[in-house]
């Protein structure tokens, strides 16, 4: 049995963390003394390991983050069997992204070597946002963010070549693969330079960027996640494994 102060000590939180914890429930609710103390248990102390696993490594991907606090509410429901299979879930979709993350590189790498097309078709915005199956409004977004600088008619009207196309479907794929707007920026600035490092240039921001997103250092990021996600996966299967006996 441990009170507040020494069940947060054992995992390494602030008893006030400990305390939202259970107010949010992510860890089973906990039973008071007479003079109201809280008094926890193994069963939150085990809920709290989990939670702290896998709230270790901040990936501000929402979607992500979801499925990450669908395992620890299970756990607070004390459904441990859920849980497990919910991680595993996790696991895999982790594993996705990481995956599509390195083949968004791999395009740039792609676009890189191939000789730019050559052709006298052009594009308005709304074209290419078809041809690329995105919005409009994205296509404006890139351009407004510097991602892309698009050429313009005498009359002042923009007109996308097959150059742009192609970064564009650089950009496309980068974006889908949850890379920030501030890492691909960061790269288009740096392709020319010699045999260019795309995964470094991609997750590494520079000293003078004011603003650095989580996601500008998404390969790292996914990675810890999926580490995390499988100690998630060591514990709960103990714990299942135990419960069974």
């Amino acid at each position: 049995m441990y009170k507040t102060k020494e069940i947060a000590a054992l995992v390494g939180l602030h008893p006030n963390t400990v305390r939202i914890y259970e107010e949010w429930g992510f860890i089973s609710p906990v039973p008071r003394q007479a003079n109201g103390y809280r008094i926890y248990s193994n069963t939150h102390l085990f809920q709290l390991k989990v939670a702290r696993t896998l709230f270790r490594c901040e990936i501000v991907q929402g979607d992500i983050r979801k499925k990450a606090r669908e395992i620890v509410y299970a756990c607070g429901k004390e459904d441990f069997s859920k849980a497990e299979q919910l991680t595993i879930y996790y696991l895999t979709n982790l594993e996705h992204e990481y995956n599509h993350a390195l083949s968004a590189t791999k395009v740039v790498e792609k676009w890189l070597k191939e000789d730019s097309t050559v052709s006298s078709c052009t594009y308005s915005r709304k074209e290419v946002a078809l041809l690329l199956d995105i919005t409009p409004e994205a296509v404006r977004n890139w351009e407004r963010n510097g991602l892309i600088t698009v050429p313009r008619l005498h009359n002042g009207k923009r007109v996308y070549g097959e150059r742009e196309l192609e970064q564009l479907r650089v950009i496309r794929s980068l974006r889908s693969a949850h890379y920030s707007i501030n890492a691909i920026l960061r790269l288009l600035r740096r392709i020319q330079q010699p045999s260019p490092d795309i995964i470094a240039i991609l997750n590494t921001p520079t000293d003078e960027e004011d603003i650095v997103s989580v996601t500008d250092q998404l390969g790292k990021s996914l990675l810890d996640a999926i580490a995390d996600a499988k100690d998630t996966l060591d514990l709960l299967h103990e714990k299942t494994t135990f419960q069974k006996r």
